[in-house]
């Protein structure tokens, strides 16, 4: 085991490598410079020019690559081109919204889609089988979009409940009720996400719902309740935790139209408004702190698997 996450931890740096190259030379491919969009529709050539030798920008690919991942290697993201701020400060003050968002969208989706899953696969072929089967396609096929709009007709415009947009932080504050901010985008992010978990552990539980050593648990006397949750539900989790954590990526990656919608703070706005500047240290610095993120949650959902099932060994 140990060996195992050594290996994964040492991939971790080539995997970053190859992002951070792609990132560089992706951004640099798209038409357009940074000290266009600054400048504005007005600004000469010349004015143009001079301004990208300031920030570097007339120097050879080559030159910026190396001079990026010296940097990179030192721990310096750079600065952000417009609001000069560190770039790695900037992504940690907005990574608050995003994680929170995803993480409260993950609870809302496995909250609804594993309890729905495991009750239509205990009453197979039932009238509640039925109903959450299709209902599952239909949550599924719902834009999340179109459905935070809808919420936030209803719950703030028309009943006043809850806030439209913004984001206060739990970490200034302290105060647990500024969660009511993700409320809306959560539910709009993770109800369609719930699809896909439902159906998930319904088929895993009616592969082992029949097996050999259920019955043996329900002979023996075991309640059904222990049956099912104990024995089933468990040797049914891996594929389950497989899709969570997928489940989980996806949310982050899908925050940035529910990030836009609700105009919350987080990394997803944060790309989109750097993406519009031309701010390339920004854009390099949250696709590296992503493809960090993914490989990182790759190896902690492989390292669950062993507590799951001990017959897993690496």
């Amino acid at each position: 085991m140990s060996r195992y996450l050594f290996g994964r931890l040492a991939a971790l740096f080539p995997t970053v490598l190859l992002v951070a190259l792609f990132a560089f030379f992706l951004m640099h491919l798209v038409p357009g410079s940074p000290a266009a969009v600054m400048l504005g529709p007005e600004a000469t050539p010349e004015d143009i020019a001079q301004l990208e030798r300031e920030m570097g920008l007339d120097k050879p690919l080559i030159v910026q690559l190396t001079t990026w991942l010296v940097n990179l290697a030192s721990g310096d993201f750079g600065d952000s081109i417009f609001t000069h701020t560190p770039v790695l400060q900037l992504i940690l003050s907005m990574a608050e919204a995003s994680f929170l968002l995803a993480l409260l969208s993950l609870m809302i989706a496995m909250l609804i889609g594993i309890p729905t899953g495991i009750l239509a696969a205990v009453n197979r072929d039932s009238l509640f089988d039925q109903f959450a089967v299709t209902s599952a396609l239909l949550v599924a096929s719902i834009p999340s979009f179109w459905l935070g709009l809808n919420l936030m007709l209803l719950f703030s415009v028309e009943l006043r409940w809850l806030p439209t947009s913004g984001f206060e932080s739990l970490l200034h504050t302290g105060n647990l009720a500024n969660l009511r901010y993700l409320l809306l985008p959560a539910f709009a992010m993770g109800l369609p996400s719930s699809a896909l978990i439902t159906r998930l552990t319904r088929s895993t539980m009616l592969d082992v719902i029949e097996e050999d050593y259920v019955n043996t648990a329900r002979a023996k006397g075991v309640r059904e309740s222990a049956v099912i949750l104990k024995h089933a539900f468990r040797n049914a989790s891996v594929p389950i935790v497989t899709v969570v954590s997928f489940t989980f990526l996806n949310l982050m990656s899908r925050g940035v139209v529910a990030e836009n919608v609700f105009r919350l703070p987080g990394i997803g706005r944060l790309i989109v408004m750097s993406i519009m500047r031309r701010d390339y240290p920004v854009i390099q610095g949250v696709l590296l702190v992503v493809a960090a993120a993914y490989v990182v949650l790759n190896l902690l959902t492989d390292v669950v698997y062993v507590f799951l099932d001990p017959r897993i060994r690496y």
